[in-house]
């Protein structure tokens, strides 16, 4: 395995060391709701503040939106769907092509791969590193495996990848409007991923970022869906695991389109995004091991 450090100027997060890619562990159990796996949620029209509470410089200001009623997976795509995917049609995702451009890259850039975080060992490294033979089925590189890990949200998706396995579906990638309202499920935006009694009801980031996860909301690294509380509409990890591909908008650029909703890298010293009105650009063609995606659907007559 083979990896270098990159500065990419889109990735949500920058910055720490090199070192052998060890799987995430999880270190506490946690039940987790696997009835819902495979589902859909009807969502109703309706009408909300979006981009309540700004603390970024792209998100707000506030304004109403109204938004037609659609259907949304009740959790993010799971390496078992996306596996379906690829069984039935031979896709080839991104991070398993060698990069556009590749005789104008450094030589360990050349060879597919995606970037994969790792926590520093000393103060200064960067933890974003592009990671020869990282993909969708080696999350952490190729000495890693989904195996045993169905239920785990597939990472490694460029937004490229995400709407292949959209027009397969039959479905697509949310608007930002969309997902934000279908994330606040009514509820007024939230500065933190709390109950109202103070219980972690999103995966995100304990400890001081990006020096140690101490794993306390029970993962270390991405968490299998339906492990935290739904919101009010009954959707899971709208906010904490991992970020979340939004179609292209007017706003957005022909390389770069809006993700939302925070990852398990998100800590309260750093990138508060585990909020609905939270929001980040990501390059189309890059995928992470902290970027994944849901679909939405029309109303079903």
């Amino acid at each position: 395995m083979r990896t270098i450090y990159i500065s990419a100027l889109c990735l949500p997060l920058l910055g720490c060391n090199q070192s052998d890619i060890l799987e995430e562990p999880a270190i506490s159990a946690r039940s987790c709701d696997t009835k819902m796996l495979g589902t859909t949620i009807s969502i109703p029209a309706g009408t909300f503040i979006m981009g309540a509470n700004p603390q970024y410089r792209e998100e707000g200001p506030p304004r109403t939106i109204a938004v037609e009623a659609f259907r949304i997976d009740a959790h993010e795509v799971t390496n078992a769907q996306f596996s379906e995917f690829v069984d039935a049609t031979g896709y080839v995702t991104e991070a398993e092509k060698s990069p556009p451009g590749a005789d104008k890259l450094p030589p360990d850039m050349r060879e597919p791969g995606s970037a994969v975080f790792i926590e520093p060992k000393q103060p200064g490294q960067q933890w974003w590193i592009w990671t020869t033979g990282a993909d969708w089925r080696h999350p952490t590189g190729p000495n890693s495996t989904i195996d045993g890990k169905p239920a785990y949200p597939a990472v490694h998706i460029s937004y490229n990848d995400a709407k292949a396995y959209a027009d397969w579906k039959g479905g697509a990638l949310p608007s930002e409007e969309q997902w934000e309202y279908a994330a606040r499920a009514g509820a007024p935006d939230s500065n933190a991923p709390l109950d109202a009694q103070g219980n972690i009801e999103a995966n995100h980031y304990q400890g001081a970022f990006p020096a140690k996860d101490l794993g306390t909301d029970g993962f270390v690294g991405s968490a299998p869906a339906g492990c935290y509380k739904p919101n009010g509409f009954g959707l899971y990890d709208m906010i904490g695991n991992v970020w979340e591909w939004m179609e292209s908008s007017a706003e957005t650029q022909s390389r770069t389109t809006a993700i939302k909703g925070g990852s398990y890298l998100c800590a309260e010293n750093y990138c508060a995004r585990y909020r609905p009105s939270a929001r980040q650009f990501q390059e189309k063609d890059l995928g992470t091991n902290h970027v994944g995606f849901r679909l939405v659907y029309p109303v079903e007559s």
